[in-house]
Parts: C-alpha cells; structure tokens; sequence
C-alpha cells in the first residue's frame, strides 16, 4: 500500500521533525533527526538533501523566531557554520532539558496524542501568582477564620496544599470541585454562626432589659445599660466596641469612688438611727424607773404617821422628778441631735446619688444630635490619628458649619433651629460609611472623620452629603427649609497633633464660606519641612 507523499515544505518538515524529537524525548542526534524526518517525508522530498542541509534549514529558521528560540537558532547557525556538529548537539539538548523535562515519556515510535500534550499545566507569571495567593488563603487565612470548625479548617488546608501541586488537567479538576465543596460547607457554616450570633444578642438585649426593668427610676445603672443597648442594637465595628468600653470603663471607674462614698454615709445614717433607738430606749427606761419609784413613793406616804415622814417623801419625789426630767431633756436634745445628723447625711446621700446618674449619663454623645460630643470627638481623633501613623494609612477629617444658622434661629426660632440640627446630622449619619464619625465641634459645626480615605473620596464623600442633605427637604410649619453646609477637607501628615490639622481644616472652612457658602475647599499641607507626608496623602 503506498502512502501519499508529504505536501510540507522542507522547512515545515524539518520544524516538524524537531517537534517530534522532543515528544518522544529522543536526543536530537543527525541520525534521529534524518530518521524523523524521513518519516515525515515518506522518502518523497527533494532529493538530495542531506541531514546537515536539514539542521541548517532548522537553525536558520530558529534563528529568524524571536525570545529564546531566535537566540538558540543563532546558537545552532554559529555552530553549523563551524561545523561543530557536537556543540549543535549539546545545544538541543540542552534545550530539549530545559522545555521538555516535564513532559510525559512516550515509548519511541509512537505519536503523542493532543490532549495529553496539553495535559501539564505550565502557569504563566500571572496565573502563578494567583495559584499561590489563592493556597496561600486555603493554607493559612480560612483556617484561622474557622477555628470554631476543625473539620472546615483541616479541609482548607489540605486543599491548598494540594493546589500547589496540581499541574495537571485532573488534578485541577479535583482541587477545584474540593475547593467548592468547601464553600458550600462554610457558607452553610457561616449561616449557621450568624444565627448563634443574632439568637445571643436577643437574649442579651432581653437580659438587659429585664435588669433595667427591676432598677429604681433614676438608677446609676440605666444609663450604663441603656449605652450598652444602643451599641448592640447599631451597627456593631471595632471602633465603636473600643469606644463603648472605654466609656463604660471610666464611668464606672468614677462611679464605684462615689459609690464609696455613699456606703460611708448610708454607715453615718445606720449609726445615727442606732443612737436614736439607744436614746429612746433610755428614755423608756427611766421612765419606766420614774414610775415604779413614784408607785412605791405611793405606798410610803399611805403607810406615813406624821408631817416628818411625808416631808422626806416628798423631798424623794421631787428628786427623782428632777432627775426623769433631766434625763428626758439630755435624751431629746440627743436625739434632736440624730434627727439633725440624718437629715444632713440624707442630703448628702441625695446629691452623691444625683452624681451617680449624672455620671451614668457622662456618656460621649451629644445630647441634641446624637453625635459624639467635643469629648468624644478628642478621643476618636486621638485614637484614628495614631492608627492612621501605626499602620502608615491616610486619614482625612472635614469640618462642617451650617450655612445662615443664626437667620434660621432668628426667624424661626431657636426649637426650629435645633431641629435642624437634628436633622442634618440625622441625613449625615445615613450618608456616611460605617467607618466614618462625625462628632459636633461646637454650636452649629460639626466634624467628620473618615479613617483610611484618600483626599479625593473625602472630597467625594462630603459632596456626596451635601447632595443627599439637598435632596431631603427640611419642613417646618409646611414651609421647605433650605439647608446647606460649607466644608473644609484636610489629610493628616505624619508627625501632625490633632489641634494642627483641626486648624488646617477651619481655615479651609473658612476659605468655603468666603467662596459663596454651601461649598468645599480642600486645606492647603503644613509647611514645607516641618512635618513628613503621610503614606498615600
């Protein structure tokens, strides 16, 4: 049967040829070289082309290719010219080694099928490093968030080791669906928990509840659970978690010296009463003295036979009457005494528990808007500024001033204009991230921080709540109320105190108010030299 004849070039051939060197991981000798090619020549190429005109064909059409595979067919033209047929050999070899080391053996003479050369996976640059950030995930960032879940834990380990080493099509495929098990597994975990989580603060929420309904009105403790209450039912974040435990803690710091204190009065008070209930008693008592000797003077002066002997009772009587009297009168005055000392331990005891709730309710919002107060707006920024210095991020701060605030007091009066006030920040609360804080300055000013934000999404934030406070009318007596805001931005440098940047921030407020109100002007930087930028600022 005879074959048909081959319709490549002798470059195809040769290129092919090379080719089918490598799949069968044959070193590419002249003789493996003119056997290969003659197979894919069938014996009806141009003849007389021998094996060193076909190796010279490779090399110069190599040579012609770019990257490697230009550079090595200089290489081969260089040493064909030489006739260093040796050095060709090593070259390919070394090529061979360096391309195909990795490939599967396949026995001499067969044909590598198409999907088996495609069977190794060889990463790009790009795909490797997403192969090991994704192990990297599997191995060490699943399992520590899934403590609470070994098997989980175990599982995600063992499949981002496995990842590492699928360099195969069948491989990846079981890595792969394993990978998606395990999502399915901790999403289904996931849900579970965050239930657990929402059941426990129900019962928390109840819990606290049910002790705020058993305290006395007023309590020093209602004001601790009530802060206590609104944290959990917000959105709950690191910060506000800090925040509310550090409050807590000072309050109830302060609050256990005053409690002191109180329990040394109440002592006051136990001991006064004790002194009244001895006085009383003594009082009885000689009293009750006073009758039995008045009734045993009875029988005296019935059993008496002349004026002698009923002037020495008398005498006796009129003793013993003196003393009960002057017993009575040291007994009243004494007792006058506790009642006075009572009454001023009650007072203090009255204004020590007045501090109490006081200092319950020293919490760091502001009572109007619901925002922190000054305060609470020093601690926050204190605390963002060395955060944003630690863990070298930008933070940028805005501070706000409303607009025409006194016309609206004057006009409307002052009810109105806190209302307005409430409501603005009511519209800013709700515009902002959750990682935002806005705290009021003082009077009609308030301030934003905005950890982790770049000057330009500042900008944007700030115009974002100005749009949305535009947006929602503020009625009063049917009759829509503008309200507008003018706003200065600034980023914090490194090395730059809280009252520096607040500064930077008021002047470019100031700057907004001259440029026509209801504006934003970003604050110019410290000056040169005496602060270090912070990173991304």
């Amino acid at each position: 049967m005879s074959k048909k004849p081959s319709t490549l070039t002798p470059v195809e051939i040769a290129r092919e040829a090379f080719q089918r060197l490598g799949m069968r991981r044959i070193a590419p000798t002249p003789e493996a070289y003119r056997i290969a090619y003659e197979e894919i020549q069938d014996g009806d190429g141009p003849p007389g082309l021998s094996t060193e005109a076909l190796l010279a064909n490779l090399a110069n059409k190599l040579a012609k290719q770019p990257g490697e595979n230009g550079l090595l067919g200089t290489r081969l033209v260089r040493a064909q010219e030489n006739g260093d047929w040796l050095e060709y050999e090593r070259m390919l070899n070394q090529f061979a080694d360096e391309h195909w080391q990795n490939r599967p053996a396949v026995p001499h003479g067969e044909l590598v099928p198409m999907d088996l050369e495609r069977q190794f996976i060889r990463d790009s640059k790009k795909e490797k490093m997403l192969r090991e950030v994704l192990a990297r995930i599997l191995v060490f960032n699943l399992p520590s968030l899934l403590e609470n879940a070994p098997e989980l834990a175990n599982e995600s380990r063992s499949s981002g080791q496995d990842m590492k080493m699928a360099f195969s099509e069948q491989a990846m495929n079981e890595v792969t669906a394993r990978v998606k098990q395990l999502s399915f597994q901790i999403e289904l975990k996931t849900d579970d928990m965050a239930q657990q989580q929402e059941l426990l603060m129900r019962l928390f929420q109840l819990l606290l509840e049910n002790i705020n309904g058993l305290l006395e009105q007023g309590s020093w403790l209602s004001s601790q659970i009530e802060t206590v209450q609104s944290l959990i039912t917000g959105p709950i974040s690191q910060t506000s978690l800090a925040d509310a435990t550090k409050n807590l803690k000072e309050v109830i710091y302060k609050q256990g010296l005053l409690k002191n204190t109180l329990s040394e009065e109440k002592v006051v008070v136990k001991n006064m009463m004790l002194t009244f209930v001895d006085r009383l008693s003594a009082m009885v008592s000689t009293t009750d003295n006073y009758q039995k000797t008045i009734s045993g003077f009875s029988q005296q002066i019935s059993q008496a036979g002349n004026i002698s002997d009923l002037n020495s009772v008398l005498n006796e009587i009129m003793r013993e009457t003196q003393t009960a009297q002057e017993e009575a009168t040291r007994s009243r005055d004494a007792m006058e005494g506790a009642r006075q000392e009572v009454e001023k331990a009650e007072a203090r005891i009255h204004a020590l528990e007045n501090q109490l709730v006081q200092m319950g309710e020293l919490v760091r919002e502001d009572q109007l808007t619901g925002s922190l107060n000054r305060r609470g707006m020093d601690e926050s920024l204190d605390r963002e500024i060395t955060n944003a210095e630690r863990r070298e991020t930008p933070l940028c701060i805005a501070l706000l001033d409303l607009d025409d605030f006194k016309r609206i007091n004057d006009t409307h009066g002052h009810a109105t204009g806190d209302e307005v006030l409430i409501h603005m920040v009511k519209v800013i609360k709700e515009t902002l991230r959750k990682l935002d804080v806005i705290a009021r300055f003082g009077g009609e000013e308030f301030l934003v921080l905005m950890p982790e934000t770049q000057p330009e999404d500042a900008v944007q934030i700030i115009t974002r709540v100005q749009r949305e406070l535009t947006k929602r009318i503020f009625m009063h007596e049917s009759q829509r109320l503008l309200i507008t805001f003018s706003a200065g931005v600034a980023v914090h440098y490194k090395g730059e105190g809280q009252a520096d940047l607040v500064k930077r921030a008021d002047v470019a407020l100031y700057k907004a108010k001259n440029a026509g109100k209801n504006r934003i002007v970003f604050a110019d930087p410290p000056a040169p030299g005496a602060l270090l930028p912070a990173p991304d600022a």
